[in-house]
């Protein structure tokens, strides 16, 4: 399926009705001396995966995907790419394949088209009547709570 160091299969959704096939070659991986558990293993391996993609230059997604991309992962992109990390595996096949699928959920969710527009509603002239008689109670109730005006 999503082999580390194949191409990325996203499966097929509402925003990608054939899926889509990110080539290996858009993706980027980097690797390094991970923080997390493998005991005396993670001083010698370099086990953290950081995985670079940038959508904007991507040649998987057509204009109108790009720019649905481009827009949901506005506030995730860094210099024009998505960065994710993983170090939470001792082994770095398990990291790869780890941080893989998080793309394709990240990516999967940003290709889904918009949901539909709210239409904004009035409220009712019940509901309005009520809560201005709700407000004349209160202010009555807190009103009788008040001291009297000294003479």
């Amino acid at each position: 399926m999503n082999e580390p160091g194949g191409d990325l299969r996203l499966p097929p959704s509402p925003g990608a009705p054939r899926g889509v096939l990110i080539p290996a070659a858009e993706l980027v991986e980097r690797f390094s001396r991970s923080s997390g558990p493998g005991g005396q293993g993670v001083n010698t391996t370099d086990s953290r995966v950081e995985l670079l993609f940038d959508p904007g230059a991507s040649t998987a997604f057509t204009d109108v995907q790009r720019e649905r991309v481009l827009k949901a992962l506005a506030g995730r992109l860094v210099g024009g790419r998505v960065s994710l990390v993983a170090s939470g595996e001792r082994s770095q096949l398990r990291n790869r394949q780890s941080v893989r699928e998080r793309l394709v959920a990240l990516l999967s969710e940003a290709l889904l088209p918009p949901g539909p527009v709210r239409r904004p509603t009035r409220p009712t002239r019940g509901s309005q009547a009520r809560r201005l008689e709700a407000k004349k109670r209160r202010s009555e109730t807190k009103s009788g709570r008040r001291n009297p005006p000294r003479d």
